[in-house]
Parts: C-alpha cells; structure tokens; sequence
C-alpha cells in the first residue's frame, strides 16, 4: 500500500515565493499542499487548525519571523517537520538549534525541494519526528553554503575544523567548507566522545588521530590518518593524552 503524501503548509509572505512554491510542490510526488499563510501567526493558526506534516517556512517575515515560529513548534509533542526556504544563508546555524529538516535558498529548485521532501518523509516513515536528533544535545549535522545552494554535512564525517578568521574551515576527506561560526561555540554544539580540541584554532574527530608524538623541544604534535601533523597547544595537552592513557 503506498505510504500518504506528506501534508504540506507554505508559510511566506511574498506571495511570487508562493506561488514558486506551490508549483514546485505540485511537481514533487508525495506532497499534498493543504495551505498557505504570509506571516508566523497565522502559520501557527494553521498548524493548530490542520495538523500539517511539513511547514515550506520562510525566515525573514513581518512580525513573528520563520525562526520564532519554529521555536514554539519546538516546544510542541505533536509538530510538523521545517524544511526552511530563505534568500539568506546567515540563519543555517541557528537553524541547528530547532531541529529543521533540511535548509533551501530561494530560489528553490525542483531538484533541492524533492530531496528535502524524501529526508522528511524517511524521517516520519522511520517513526521519526522530523527532528535532526531526537533526545540529543549534540548537533549531528551542518548546513554550509557552496555556491548557490546549502549542503548538509554529518557530524560524524568531519575530519578536521580549523579556525580561518571568522569561518571555521570543515574538512571532510579532499574537500573542505566554510561555516561562519566560532570555534567555542561549535566545539559546544560538538560531542565530546567524538571530538577533541588540539589547539585554539582546531578541533580534530578522536579516531582520526593515528598517534602523538613530541620533538625534542618538547612540543606534541597529533599525526593524523591522512599523514598531516598538527600542533597540541599547552592548554588541551592533557585531555589528548589522555585518549592513550597519558
């Protein structure tokens, strides 16, 4: 038996966005469009009155903006996953912070719209309630900015976080991406059974660390599984030990 479309509440006030989006939604299979509101607290309304699956939620909005709404949905057992839909990256990190599915800027294609829409509804269909990680404190994923679009990294496959003025470079393999976020407060949003901070600039995953090892000066450096070596500050020495029981 084919599983129910997922039921869909756009929240934008511009009504061209609108419009983009209903034809975008008409255009993704397993999407029912149930309604639209132009600002948070009629969205909330809607939600309270037809019980939506997924909100198509802008940010930036007159009055109670996208972020808010998200908020006191957050507070709710029963609420419907976010998909955010926004001209602006800045918000990606706050978006953390209530758990939205997935993170589109507009203009929003069909392409990106179909494959937030399959993540919500893996999620539901899993017994999920669209959240990125239920029950936990830890963030277990990243929207960056790449070109003209946010890509969703997992925790879990981040290597190696260096600090580059106000960006933290993430590297994953080969590749790496900016996120405009300090260090301390992303070594928060961090698990600390995962990862470690070597320096004031860097932050390393735990079981990407092949070794330790110091010169004869007295400096300790982490070699890495890719064969780089990066210095260990005084301030977090001990604590990298004691991943050998130093």
């Amino acid at each position: 038996m084919p599983e129910a479309p997922l039921r869909a509440l756009i929240v934008d006030d511009e009504p061209l966005a609108v419009e983009r989006l209903q034809i975008l939604c008409a255009g993704t299979d397993g999407v029912s469009l149930i309604g639209t509101a132009s600002d948070g607290e009629a969205a909330l309304r809607l939600v309270e009155a037809l019980s939506p699956d997924l909100l198509l939620l802008d940010i930036s909005m007159p009055g109670m903006d996208g972020m808010s709404v998200a908020r006191v949905l957050e507070g709710k057992a029963a609420r419907p996953a976010v998909i955010f839909c926004t001209a602006f990256d800045q918000f990606a990190v706050a978006a953390f912070d209530v758990a939205a599915v997935d993170y589109l800027l507009k203009p929003v294609t069909q392409e990106r719209l179909t494959k937030a829409v399959a993540r919500v509804a893996e999620k539901l269909h899993a017994g999920g309630s669209g959240e990125t990680v239920p029950g936990s404190e830890w963030t277990e994923e990243f929207w960056v900015p790449h070109r003209s679009e946010m890509i969703r990294i997992a925790a879990q496959d981040i290597d190696l976080i260096e600090a580059e003025r106000d960006y933290m470079r993430l590297r994953i393999g080969q590749r790496s991406f900016l996120l405009h976020q300090t260090i301390s407060e992303l070594e928060r949003r961090l698990d600390p059974t995962r990862f470690i901070r070597l320096h004031r600039s860097t932050i390393v995953r735990k079981d990407f660390i092949a070794k330790l090892q110091h010169d004869r000066l007295g400096t300790w450096f982490a070699c890495l599984a890719d064969g780089s070596e990066m210095r260990i500050g005084r301030t977090y020495l001990a604590s990298v030990k004691a991943l050998a029981g130093r």
